[in-house]
């Protein structure tokens, strides 16, 4: 048995390659290399510091002695200055310069912000893969008449395309935010205890090489700029912007994964349902759209925590105050975890939706000699009727029609307009005036202009990201 909790993010929803980027190998590491980024550096500006030093560091990068940090930290409370002991156990040579200069917010925010830029790309390559998935789809059905829905009450008809577009438009207007947010990653860098490098310009003594030190240190960690100024942290402004396009790619996924709900039980489209699987422990017919169900819990968690980081970008007293220290390790971390989650999720229901065109046909067929009247009147005024006069019979026959359907009965409107010598003038042409096709408008036209304006070029940016296949743990 099991005695410590596990959390379901990691061990249900998540990927190996999400959890990984948050784990204490990837994190620890990165400290590491940051260490050593920081350390050759220097060197390099002249302070006496040996390549052999750097060497037997290098050699020690991921090969992390847990146990001795534990045990530092345990006896000095402070997770940093634990690891620092712990690397110089290693490379014992380099004992004396490893983190020289340095505050802590130095590793721990350096490593954060990659962390965070690396889960940033890694889930713009699982919801490109949903966009591609859902353009197909959308093409397939791009002329397929469905009733269309406002107020959750049949209105005009659409298509299946259409409204595949309009959930591709939500990840598109989550792409642009998450393009524009990759674009503006940047290191805290090098910057010292409340952010006026200080004690590099002890080291130093010359304003010029602390510029430089950061730009070497910034460019050996794969990055090309640093926050102009700082205090003690990045601004967790930033934070919150990550949250909040984490937000965004949510509020999609619970808006798709609501409406598949609702289109499962009118028993139109169904979300993939494997061979062996339960839908229910009690009610062995039952297929309930349970990867749905899962996409909005998870989608409703994350929609919550922007507030949170809002919060914090807002009480970092000063400089810097140490509470946003363990609210960050468990709001971060968990919100991408989730994303990465609903995402997977996302991917899989995308891959293989089931279309039961059958009961959308019975479904127009049901609702579509409403639809038809406005087009009746229309065709009636052409040949001399009055709107007015029409309209009201049209209503009056709608009504009596629509309580003969909530009776469970045909819908018979057709025949009462046949019957009616006010819509004499139409009667031999009212059968040809219910071919769904014609009530859809331009709604093929536009999945069409869609997917080849907006949706096409951002595949074809990445065409190697398409072939994701995502592989549910449960």
């Amino acid at each position: 048995m099991k005695d410590l909790y596990e959390n379901p993010l990691n061990t249900r929803y998540s990927s190996k390659e999400m959890s990984h980027l948050f784990s204490d190998d990837y994190k620890f590491t990165l400290w590491r290399k940051l260490w050593i980024a920081l350390a050759e550096s220097e060197m390099e500006l002249g302070l006496n510091i040996t390549q052999d030093q750097i060497d037997e560091m290098k050699k020690y990068v991921s090969d992390i002695n847990y146990e001795v940090a534990a045990a530092r930290e345990k006896e000095v409370r402070h997770d940093v200055m634990a690891h620092v002991y712990a690397f110089g156990k290693q490379a014992e040579s380099a004992k004396g310069i490893i983190h020289l200069g340095a505050t802590s917010c130095y590793v721990t925010d350096n490593a954060e912000i990659i962390v965070i830029d690396n889960a940033l790309k890694l889930v713009q390559k699982k919801l490109v893969a949903v966009m591609d998935k859902l353009a197909r789809f959308a093409d397939k059905y791009k002329a397929l008449p469905i009733l269309g829905y406002t107020h959750l009450q049949p209105a005009q008809l659409t298509t299946l395309g259409k409204r595949a577009c309009l959930w591709i438009q939500d990840l598109w207007l989550d792409y642009e935010s998450l393009s524009e947010l990759l674009k503006k990653v940047r290191l805290r860098g090098v910057k010292g205890t409340t952010g006026t490098q200080a004690s590099f310009l002890e080291l130093f003594g010359d304003g010029a090489k602390v510029d430089e030190l950061e730009k070497k240190v910034v460019a050996k960690m794969g990055y090309s700029e640093a926050y102009a100024v700082t205090g003690q942290t990045y601004p967790r402004k930033f934070d919150y912007n990550v949250l909040s396009v984490l937000s965004q790619i949510a509020q999609s996924a619970y808006k798709f994964a609501n409406d598949l709900r609702i289109l499962q039980s009118f028993k139109e489209i169904e979300e993939p349902f494997e061979k062996s699987q339960i839908g229910s422990s009690a009610m062995a017919y039952k297929r309930n759209p349970m990867r749905s169900e899962r996409i909005c819990a998870l989608a409703r968690f994350v929609v919550s925590l922007p507030l949170n980081e809002a919060i914090t970008a807002g009480t970092q007293w000063l400089e810097r105050t140490l509470d946003d220290s363990a609210n960050k390790r468990i709001t971060i971390a968990q919100a991408f975890l989730a994303v990465d989650g609903i995402l997977n999720i996302y991917n899989n229901v995308a891959d293989g939706i089931v279309v039961y065109e059958k009961v959308i046909e019975k479904h127009i067929k049901a609702e579509l000699p409403f639809m038809a009247t406005e087009n009746i009147i229309m065709e009636c005024v052409k040949h001399g009727g009055d709107r007015q006069e029409l309209h009201e019979h049209i209503r009056i026959n709608s009504m009596e029609s629509g309580k003969r359907v909530k009776s469970g009965l045909d819908n018979d409107l057709i025949e009462r307009i046949k019957a009616d010598e006010h819509f004499a003038a139409v009667k031999d042409n009212l059968d040809n005036m219910l071919n769904p096709a014609d009530y859809t408008g331009r709604a093929k036209d536009q999945v069409e202009r869609f997917i080849a304006e907006y949706i096409k070029p951002i595949l074809a940016n990445h065409s190697a990201d398409l072939d994701f296949k995502s592989e549910l743990k449960v």
